[in-house]
């Protein structure tokens, strides 16, 4: 049974507000707003539960807020980490920012990614608080930015050895379900290089973007090779896709270059010297045509990510949802990327926990609003379990 109770209306009133505030990534969105005005809030507010707050403006206008309760110097320290970041709102079907609440689901853009979690790490505070406890380690509460496109957020916060603790919990949406694993990605472009001509002198030129639909084919067999092979157990399959494609300059020339751009996403164990040999590998064999000429490289990369069942954080964590959930769910896995990659390669033990809901980066977004009280519990009761 939990032994911490959650303030329920302050709560939903913290994400009625987070939610009416737009802060949607100008990386994704040209002219949009970014964290500023939700970075403030979330400052005041957490400087309000009485937490030594610090902020950094990363780059003009994106902030990352740190709030940091301090505990008696005796126990182990824990993070708790969401974005403030969204995706576009365009085609939203309901208002994006009037937090319109309906069969106990609050609707709104971020609702569920992930402002729903930001509000219950900040009501999990406030339980704190409210029932006098003293934690015997630090919690930091951090508010990061940018995660949906390149999280300069929480690249910015691992640079700071004063905020990196013994453990982290990333709160992206997982259903109240202790998530495990996740994929990482690796975005490449891949070039096919031709002769430009005429279009009538076709024994001179070479034409690069028929190049290209070669190494598609072929490519086209490794994706399905990828996701037939045997799965991460938590994680899922490897996979790919061709994004986009760009080549030629006019109708009657022949292409001298084609641009491929690929996402490959990556399960635990696998590298990324791995992948781009599968790539190249594909190059090499269509090159037996002398005619046939690419070239492959790597452009961003973020890790996979996966913590095991024993890890301290976890065992917290599972004692914490035991405390909080009838019937807790299996651990699980996620096929997308978050910043627990970012925070576990920095050394901290990490896991996830996040609210329920659906529609991320869709036209409805939505999260179910007792969720979020109880990931707060759980937040609470797991500071109470690993910071002792």
């Amino acid at each position: 049974m939990p032994t911490i109770k959650i303030d329920r209306a302050y709560t939903l009133n913290l994400l009625t507000q987070l939610v009416q505030i737009n802060s949607v990534n100008p990386s994704l969105v040209p002219g949009a707003p970014g964290e500023a005005e939700v970075a403030a809030f979330t400052a005041d507010t957490l400087a309000d539960l009485g937490l030594a707050v610090t902020t950094h403006e990363i780059e003009p206008g994106r902030w990352n807020v740190i709030g940091r309760l301090r505990g008696q110097g005796t126990g182990k320290s824990l993070l708790l980490n969401a974005h403030m970041d969204t995706v576009g709102v365009d085609g939203m079907r309901i208002d994006p920012f009037a937090a319109v609440v309906r069969d106990g689901r609050l609707y709104g853009r971020g609702a569920q990614d992930m402002k729903g979690s930001l509000a219950a790490m900040m009501g999990a505070v406030k339980a704190l608080a409210d029932d006098g406890v003293e934690l015997g380690g630090d919690l930091l509460v951090t508010a990061v930015a940018d995660e949906e496109y390149a999280s300069i957020g929480s690249e910015d916060l691992v640079k700071h050895s004063q905020y990196r603790t013994d453990a982290a919990i990333v709160t992206e949406p997982t259903d109240l379900r202790i998530c495990r694993a996740h994929r990482g990605f690796i975005w490449y472009d891949v070039e096919t290089f031709g002769r430009a001509a005429h279009g009538s002198r076709y024994h001179e030129g070479i034409d690069a973007n028929m190049r290209m639909g070669r190494f598609l084919a072929e490519l086209d067999k490794l994706e399905q090779a990828l996701r037939a092979r045997p799965p991460h157990p938590l994680a899922g399959p490897p996979s790919l896709h061709a994004a986009q494609i760009h080549g030629g300059r006019e109708i009657s020339v022949y292409a001298a270059h084609c641009q491929l751009e690929i996402e490959r996403r990556t399960v635990p164990g696998e590298t990324e010297a791995q992948a781009t040999a599968e790539l190249q590998a594909i190059i090499d064999r269509l090159a037996a045509d002398p005619s046939f000429k690419a070239a492959v490289k790597p452009t961003f990369l973020r890790e996979p990510f996966e913590i095991g069942a024993e890890a301290a954080i976890v065992q917290a964590l599972a004692q914490a949802v035991a405390q909080w959930l009838t019937v807790p769910g299996p651990h699980t896995g996620q096929t997308f990327w978050t910043d627990a990659a970012i925070l576990a390669q920095a050394g901290m033990e990490t896991a996830l926990i996040g609210p329920i809901g659906a529609g991320l980066h869709s036209a409805e977004e939505w999260v179910d609003i007792s969720s979020v009280v109880v990931l707060a519990g759980i937040l609470a009761e797991t500071a109470v379990h690993f910071c002792r």
